[in-house]
């Protein structure tokens, strides 16, 4: 019984990784047209579009973890779980754009000093990496937020 949970698990956290992976291709996607076309590319501007490139892939990532990763098709009570999902998502949207917009508005120019400038990481380097950090560290808050409150069998 043991292996079999574990097994499960295993398969939840491999399917709710690939689909990570497809969100954060979402997120950038949308991230990287909306710098293109703006030219924000750090302070608030930054974190406007980062929070609507996010909450994009919120729904996106809503859609396939219910109906693959944890394989939830039961549509019984489905404003009340897809409202605990936004929950867990709205907070890891946070804790996802509070450390990519840490990554932009402090860490760079802190780098940026100390390398006066010399490096290859121009300002879409930036964005992208803020981006990524902001995605690992939630990655790990989301996935136990949807296992243990939201898709809990």
């Amino acid at each position: 019984m043991s292996n079999f949970i574990s097994k499960k698990i295993v398969s939840q956290f491999l399917k709710f990784a690939v689909i990570g992976v497809l969100n954060t291709g979402v997120d950038l996607c949308l991230l990287n047209i909306m710098v293109f076309f703006s030219g924000y590319n750090d302070g608030i501007g930054y974190t406007i579009q980062k929070t609507a490139s996010a909450l994009c892939a919120v729904i996106v990532s809503y859609l396939l973890n219910k109906n693959w990763a944890f394989d939830d098709k039961n549509s019984k009570n489905s404003i009340k779980k897809f409202s605990a999902f936004f929950m867990v998502s709205l907070t890891g949207m946070i804790i996802n754009v509070v450390i990519a917009s840490g990554v932009v508005i402090f860490l760079k120019p802190l780098v940026e000093s100390s390398f006066s400038k010399q490096t290859f990481l121009n300002d879409t380097v930036w964005v992208n990496l803020g981006a990524l950090a902001g995605t690992a560290v939630s990655m790990m808050f989301n996935f136990i937020g949807y296992k243990l409150h939201v898709f809990k069998k």
